[in-house]
């Protein structure tokens, strides 16, 4: 997930998605368990910019877990920067617990990612992240999702950046319909953004449906935006249509 705004010689760099995996297979006699995704996007948008010039994305990920709350797992997608990457495949490792001290029991998901574009290595850096998510949050079975990320070599140029991002999703009642809307702010030191800013706003607000007949498909239409200068392409408001599939 790159950033960049130069009238798209390159294009805009990205948001930190969150990733969500479906009901991981039982333990191994080692506590060991695997999960996944995979999915297509009309547009692969990170923090609220393209990563493919608004072209479609075809991306999937795993991930193996301990029943200790240890995990580490890999994600990736095509990528189109206006350069030579045009694949990312990011490691992560982290660490994931229920605080059973609190009445609403969150869960506190603490790790490190790695974005990496192997044939372009000068991209890659490392991000540091926290998340705390909320479960029933004024109404039964939604969630709400709250992160910190941090970096020192923010899009591998050696400076410091902060995402913070809350993201809400709503089940609307059995319908296997839902809604998700999100806010991001994202602040990088020595970096423009456009118009001289070293930081912008994001946002998505959008309608989920689970299909009941082939469990862990779901669709997505969602409106994905940021307040960056709308005549950079890539990163004013669009319909981001996703179908993921979680095994």
């Amino acid at each position: 997930m790159k950033l960049t705004l130069k009238a798209l010689s390159l294009a805009v760099v990205a948001t930190a998605s969150t990733f969500t995996f479906a009901d991981e297979t039982p333990a191994s006699p080692l506590g060991l368990s695997v999960s996944g995704t995979a999915a297509l996007t009309s547009d692969y948008r990170y923090r609220g910019m393209t990563q493919t010039f608004n072209d479609p994305a075809v991306q999937a990920g795993f991930v193996l877990s301990h029943e200790s709350g240890v995990y580490a797992g890999v994600w990736g997608s095509n990528v189109d920067f206006g350069g030579t990457a045009h694949i990312e495949l990011d490691p992560y490792i982290g660490f994931a617990t229920t605080l059973d001290n609190f009445a609403n029991k969150p869960l506190l998901d603490v790790g490190l990612w790695y974005y990496a574009y192997p044939s372009e290595s000068d991209l890659n850096w490392l991000e540091l992240y926290g998340k705390l998510t909320f479960n029933d949050v004024l109404v039964e079975g939604a969630s709400l999702l709250t992160a910190v990320n941090y970096t020192n070599d923010f899009l591998g140029l050696d400076t410091d950046a902060w995402y913070l991002n809350a993201t809400y999703s709503v089940p609307f009642g059995a319908t296997g319909f839902g809604g998700v809307a999100a806010l991001g702010y994202t602040l990088a030191d020595d970096y423009d953004f456009g118009s001289g800013d070293d930081s912008y706003f994001d946002w998505k607000a959008g309608v989920t449906y689970s299909f009941a007949s082939v469990d862990g498909l779901t669709a997505e239409l969602a409106a994905i935006g940021t307040d960056i200068d709308p005549d950079s392409r890539g990163v004013e408001t669009g319909a981001v249509f996703t179908l993921t599939k979680a095994f």
